[in-house]
């Protein structure tokens, strides 16, 4: 029986055609793949909405990244929070206070760009730290004046293509009270921790002095979600509130005392860290995080073949686990403990964000 010869996609020869001519050499299987979808669809039957939709998805992202992309080396907080919020309530100067603290240490503030706590927080930042990612709604949005005239204001149309950049684009978000859309970003990104959508990261959810907007918000989470055990005990540790802007701030930063990132690389999680994790350390992770491991041991190990052909944070050590997907929760608690370990007590590097990683 004669094997049936492999015939490429013609789609795909076009993209590749259009990559020769432009001389492109940089990530060239991911461009292929972009390319040949969208010749694809130029081959198909769809309905002319659907293609603006994936259109002017793809046309604001590719903006947003452009305007980013000079700063993914510095470190930055997304604050998220109601753009009804007045002057007056001491949410806003609460806002304002938590992103100039960060901005002090070097860290940019990303807010929707709206009013309300996310020109609070862009007026605690300054200009010069401060990053707008606009919905254009026909009432309520538009941008503050902090931002309004800046470069690093971003206008986008869908919601989905905005929380992407509000997400991807931070080291540590910080979630002031809300209305629907703030809690519609808060579960998100609760979500995309819990499930590893996104890398593990610093949530706080900050409140004014007296306030009791998370205290009840974490009531209702006990009483009717985690009881039925649709959220697990551990994922509590995904957040922390608060209602101090020190320990706000205390726990943005020492995320990354020790801590830099996470890789998988086949069915072995490696993490990253700034400083060499002793024998004796090693030891007290293990007996004190063996569910993290579907099986086996958290190890110390070198960069593998595939970082190496990356270049791939080469400078940083590494720990491995063949880790228990079902455990992010005890996955962040694991992180704490690496930040507080003696070998750690260190001051933190501040201004390296995650794009570099």
């Amino acid at each position: 029986m004669t094997e049936k010869s492999f015939e490429p996609d013609p789609f795909e020869l076009i993209a590749v055609q259009i990559l020769d001519q432009l001389e492109v050499e940089n990530n060239r299987d991911v461009l292929r793949h972009l390319l040949t979808t969208a010749i694809a669809m130029a081959g198909s039957d769809f309905q002319r909405l659907d293609l603006k939709i994936a259109s002017d998805s793809l046309r604001e992202l590719a903006s947003a990244y452009k305007v980013f992309e000079p700063y993914q080396h510095k470190r930055k907080i997304t604050l998220f929070g109601s753009a009804r919020t007045t002057q007056s309530d001491p949410a806003y100067a609460v806002a304002r206070e938590v992103a100039r603290r960060l901005a002090a240490l070097g860290w940019m503030t990303v807010t929707g760009a709206g009013q309300g706590i996310m020109q609070a927080g862009l007026e605690g930042a300054g200009p010069e730290m401060s990053f707008g990612v606009n919905i254009k709604l026909p009432h309520e949005q538009f941008p503050n004046p902090v931002i309004a005239n800046d470069p690093k204001l971003v206008q986008m149309k869908y919601f989905f293509t905005r929380k992407v950049m509000l997400v991807k684009q931070s080291d540590g978000f910080v979630i002031m009270p809300g209305g629907f859309g703030t809690l519609d970003e808060a579960f998100e990104l609760l979500t995309l921790i819990q499930t590893g959508k996104a890398q593990p990261a610093p949530v706080v959810l900050l409140d004014a002095e007296g306030g009791s907007y998370w205290k009840e918000w974490e009531k209702f989470l006990i009483q009717e979600v985690v009881s039925r055990g649709l959220v697990s005990p551990p994922d509590q540790a995904l957040y922390l509130i608060t209602q101090s802007v020190g320990a706000a701030v205390d726990e943005i930063v020492s995320f990354y005392r020790n801590f830099r990132s996470l890789r998988f690389v086949g069915t072995r999680l490696l993490v990253r860290t700034a400083y060499c994790v002793t024998d004796e350390e090693l030891k007290q992770l293990n007996e004190e995080f063996p569910d993290i491991c579907e099986v086996g041991a958290i190890e110390k190990t070198d960069p593998t073949t595939q970082e190496i052909a990356d270049g791939d944070s080469l400078d940083l050590f590494r720990l491995a686990m063949e880790f228990n997907h079902s455990s992010r929760g005890r996955l962040r608690s694991f992180i704490n403990a690496l930040n507080a370990l003696p070998s750690a007590n260190v001051s933190p590097v501040l201004t390296t964000g995650k794009n570099a990683l």
